[in-house]
């Protein structure tokens, strides 16, 4: 059977035509778009990207359809799939949420050239023994916990509070810190 389908008239904008392509081949674009995605309502919403894309922009995409190199059908199977897997691809996180980066995998890794000689008074001998364990021995928060015999969020909290004093301490002079009365 020829295509009773236009598809200059299609392109052209005739409402017609586009309403028989779509009940002509919505079938055929269910089938591709069901082998790449994973639920009912997805499938349909893939379906409903297919006939998107091949009609945004003034039917650009199906502009480019050559019946000399593939039938309508083949043609219509190789966009639905290809554009089910883009948008599907898109949906997807590209990074991992950062909530569930392990803090020791955001820690910085460069070994210092030389040691930084810290003023005597600047950390509380906790801070200083917490940052040991942490830089130097390459402890983990929860080891930490463990070997201090206290909550990891003790842990946690005494790091901050000492990088907070150190970032202060070795920031450049800035008014705020000039102008802070002690702390």
């Amino acid at each position: 059977m020829a295509d009773a389908i236009d598809l200059k008239a299609l392109i052209a904008g005739n409402k017609a035509q586009w309403d028989a392509f779509v009940r002509r081949y919505a079938g055929l674009i269910l089938s591709a778009v069901r082998t790449q995605a994973r639920a009912g309502a997805e499938i349909e919403d893939l379906v409903q990207d297919v006939f998107l894309r091949l009609c945004k922009d003034d039917f650009r995409l199906l502009k480019t359809y050559d019946p000399e190199r593939a039938g309508i059908s083949t043609w219509l199977t190789i966009v639905a799939r290809s554009t089910a897997r883009d948008v599907l691809r898109r949906r997807q996180p590209l990074t991992t949420p950062y909530e569930t980066v392990p803090e020791a995998a955001l820690a910085v890794t460069a070994e210092p050239t030389e040691r930084i000689k810290l003023p005597e008074g600047l950390l509380s001998p906790r801070q200083k023994l917490v940052l040991t364990m942490l830089y130097d021995r390459d402890m983990e928060v929860a080891e930490v916990a463990t070997t201090l015999k206290v909550d990891p969020q003790t842990i946690r909290s005494t790091h901050h509070k000492a990088m907070l004093k150190l970032r202060e301490h070795f920031a450049p002079e800035n008014p705020a810190k000039s102008g802070s009365g002690g702390g």
